[in-house]
């Protein structure tokens, strides 16, 4: 059975989940829906790029992805179809494609350009007959025309030297936990058995845990979350509180000589 997954920054105090959802099983009612988030940040494309980067590849493959996520858009902006990484995804052509994977698109077209509607619900009346149709089996090929490039965002990176890797947080999630954008793979490269000290804001820390139990109630831990980056949070607390520390903070690890 087919699934199509939903991302949107539409909250749930209103209707827009729902008649999103009814548009798409009014198509195919025989396909699995599979809610992701509908609390991303209004319009925050670094948000919903983060939720969606960090789950899609859990997902069988040729599954597809509906995300809408600031999907009006601004006025130059184009809804496309992209088949990626052997998934499918829907959304307005904001960029926050271009921050989820680091392969080139197999496939991309702009949709709304056969039979062109006007709408104040994109999502509704373009995005989702559009992921109906990919989840029934139709090909990519036929929901618009090919186009060629993706808009492009540029991802904050990491800086690393021999002595010292340079982050931010990337990302706050629901329990006020700091996601970093500093890899393990870059981590381990560079520790090489060294000392080293996790620095931000004006805390230092020498360890970094390999579960969240492992500090004490109140305390900070710092661990390498399921994705491979580094996180830091409070056990039981808000260590984007407690720290003072949110989205582009300096996240620093200093390598011992």
């Amino acid at each position: 059975m087919a699934i199509v997954t939903l991302l949107t920054d539409s909250g749930e105090s209103d209707h827009y989940v729902a008649a999103i959802k009814a548009k798409i099983v009014g198509i195919n009612p025989g396909l699995t829906l599979i809610d992701i988030s509908h609390r991303i940040r209004p319009c925050d494309i670094a948000h919903g790029a983060y939720v969606i980067r960090s789950v899609f590849r859990d997902f069988p493959k040729s599954t597809v992805h509906f995300i809408g996520v600031d999907a009006a858009g601004s006025k130059d902006d184009r809804w496309v179809a992209v088949q990626l990484e052997d998934h499918f995804f829907v959304s307005a052509d904001t960029g926050l494609l271009s921050l989820i994977s680091d392969k080139q698109p197999q496939q991309t077209v702009q949709l709304n350009t056969l039979a062109p509607v006007v709408t104040v619900f994109p999502e509704k009346e373009i995005l989702a007959p559009a992921a109906a149709r990919l989840g029934s089996g139709v090909a990519i090929t036929t929901l618009g025309k090919p186009m060629g490039g993706l808009r492009k965002l540029i991802d904050r990176q990491v800086k690393a030297t021999k002595r010292l890797i340079a982050g931010h947080v990337v990302h706050v999630d629901h329990f006020g936990n700091l996601v970093t954008n500093i890899g393990k793979d870059v981590f381990d490269t560079l520790a090489a058995g060294r000392g080293f000290t996790v620095q931000m804001g004006g805390e230092r820390f020498r360890r970094i845990h390999t579960a969240y139990h492992q500090a004490d109630h109140g305390d900070c831990f710092i661990v390498f979350n399921s994705a491979g980056w580094l996180e830091i949070g409070i056990n039981k607390g808000n260590a984007s509180e407690l720290l003072g520390l949110t989205y582009d903070s300096p996240v620093n690890v200093a390598f011992d000589e």
